[in-house]
């Protein structure tokens, strides 16, 4: 009897433990998160663009082979494991057995092998960029084995096959269609925690949970909403307002006035892998523009202190090229620095041969721009109008702005939030490197070409030693400082703001501020907010703690009938 009643006071005890520990630390199931996100992506097929737009959505719709955690090394998504043969040139992937997309259909590697050879590789700017030259061959042994095999080692595969720059897409719903037209393009179907729901165009895009995702267990979530805002601001104001609980971005300002806000959370955490410098893209195939002098001139001419101060609110760094300080094996800080000098700007114009007028004017450059860059770009506009370069500012939707600056090449100068990304590969290469202009969004914009460069960039590819890749980097910003293809700006510093009550928040993945919903979970099993959701779990967590008190009970009704017994 004694070792009886001791097993029921321990199975008690481990009962209340548990109840408790997993009242604060497991995952609870239900409720939604509205995430507030600033205009309407082009569309949600994030094999044919690198907007961050689409890939703020898609990264819930879809998956990658790999993900990348907080040290940017590979971990599994898609596939489970992988090996890399000894001289860097074939990696296999073993795909998970059990993984489908939304509409029930296997995920299979020829689905891997179609979506490499007939989007990405035509579509996708960072990915064309990264391997397009170097991959000999794509095989499917079986149905979850895929083998790439390349011409020349290439170092940064693993980080670039991510979601974001290789999303695994439905081959039977892409083959023998026009990928830029298909109509999956905004009725998406992918493999990823969250299916999609609807989409009203200017108002929401939902996503509802897949209970058939290939991850046991995830995700935690019934819903998620993407709420349009029409501008930061606004956007700003709604997450105050308690209208959405998730906001990627909040200006300095915004960061200032919500950290006063109670429940709330800031962090810059989950940005790891995106490392972004704000540029203006010079278009090297117009005149006055295809002249160096007259690059160098701009930058000579632009505050970037200033603009860090005034646009950034002190919360960034100047950039002093393509490749983020943030990903410092790379980064060269010793290269030459343009600091404002309105006397030699002007000198080297006059050389140019672009002297001013009577009114101090030299010429007009066309700057066309998304909203969502208006005050940098007006900033760029003034100061450049004090060495007599008159800009001329068209405004547009993002959309519009993209086909203008990559697809149809009418203009002078545009703006872009170039993400490096894990490695220079794969966010700067496809800015620089010749073999990458073409009418593709985001891509070499700038007409740019240097044949060193291109082939720097392609030797760093190659080569597996980091310090040696290093140096082939470092080579390559010296030049691209002196050739002035772009004015790159400043290096923002990215937070995101979401309410305390989320949980499991950057459980696994660099680029998590974007890709967290597999993960994330509300305490309490629902938005505190929305009232729904949650009440299984609190039903399990309160039987559970009856149960166990009704045990204890039980104990001690025994125990005391046990000495009543042994007194008489």
């Amino acid at each position: 009897m004694k070792k009886t009643l001791s097993a029921l006071i321990m199975l008690a005890g481990f009962a209340v433990f548990f109840v408790l520990i997993s009242n604060g630390q497991t995952p609870e199931y239900g409720g939604s998160v509205v995430v507030a996100v600033t205009g309407d992506p082009g569309g949600l097929n994030p094999a044919i663009t690198t907007q961050g737009g689409v890939h703020t959505i898609c990264g819930s719709i879809f998956s990658g082979l790999v993900a990348q955690d907080f040290d940017l090394n590979a971990v599994p998504d898609l596939a489970m494991s992988w090996d890399v043969s000894p001289d860097g040139r074939t990696y296999t992937f073993h795909l998970a057995p059990n993984a489908e997309f939304h509409d029930g259909v296997p995920v299979t590697s020829e689905d891997v092998r179609f979506t490499f050879e007939e989007l990405l590789l035509k579509f996708h700017s960072r990915t064309r960029a990264s391997i397009g030259d170097r991959l000999n061959r794509i095989v499917t042994p079986d149905a979850h084995t895929v083998v790439f095999e390349f011409n020349k080692p290439y170092a940064a595969f693993l980080q670039l096959i991510d979601v974001t720059n290789a999303p695994v897409m439905p081959k039977h719903l892409f083959s023998n269609t026009d990928p830029m037209t298909n109509p999956h393009n905004t009725n998406p179907i992918g493999s990823g925690a969250f299916k999609f729901q609807d989409w009203t165009k200017g108002d929401r895009i939902t996503l509802v949970r897949n209970e058939k995702y290939f991850k046991p267990g995830k995700p935690y979530l019934d819903r998620i909403v993407y709420k349009v805002m029409p501008s930061a601001a606004t956007a700003a104001i709604a997450f105050e307002n308690g209208e959405a609980d998730y906001f990627l971005n909040p200006t300095p300002l915004d960061i200032e006035r919500l950290n006063k806000l109670p429940d709330v959370v800031i962090t810059e955490k989950g940005r790891e892998g995106f490392a972004g410098v704000e540029t203006v893209v010079l278009n090297l195939n117009k005149a006055p523009l295809s002249d160096v002098r007259v690059r160098q001139a701009m930058a000579y001419t632009i505050d970037k202190n200033y603009i860090v101060e005034k646009i950034a609110f002190g919360k960034g760094t100047v950039a002093t090229g393509p490749i983020s300080s943030q990903l410092k094996w790379a980064h060269n800080s010793g290269v030459f620095r343009y600091e404002r000098n309105l006397a030699l700007a002007k000198q080297m114009l006059d050389d140019a041969g672009f002297r001013s007028d009577s009114e101090g004017l030299r010429f007009h450059l066309k700057f066309v721009y998304a909203a969502s860059y208006a005050k940098v770009v007006e900033v760029v506009r003034d100061q450049l109008r004090d060495v007599g370069i008159v800009v001329d500012l068209e405004q547009m939707e993002f959309s519009a702005a993209v086909d203008r600056v990559y697809i149809k090449k009418d203009f002078d100068l545009g703006f872009a939030s170039f993400e490096n990304g894990p490695d220079p590969d794969i966010g700067v290469k496809r800015t620089v490197v010749s073999s990458n202009i073409g009418p593709i969004p985001f891509s070499n914009g700038a007409s740019y070409r240097n044949p060193r460069v291109d082939e720097l960039f392609d030797l760093a590819a190659s080569e597996t030693d980091k310090q040696k890749r290093a140096a082939y980097y470092f080579e390559a910003q010296e030049i691209l400082v002196k050739d002035v293809p772009y004015l790159w700006l400043y290096e923002p510093q990215s937070s995101t703001a979401y309410r305390s009550g989320l949980q499991g928040m950057y459980v696994w993945s660099a680029k998590s501020s974007n890709y967290f919903a597999q993960d994330a979970w509300w305490k309490g099993g629902k938005n505190p907010t929305s009232g729904s959701g949650g009440f299984g779990q609190r039903r399990f967590y309160f039987l559970s703690i009856v149960g166990a008190i009704i045990l204890i009970v039980t104990i001690a009704i025994l125990v005391k009938r046990k000495r009543k017994r042994f007194r008489s």
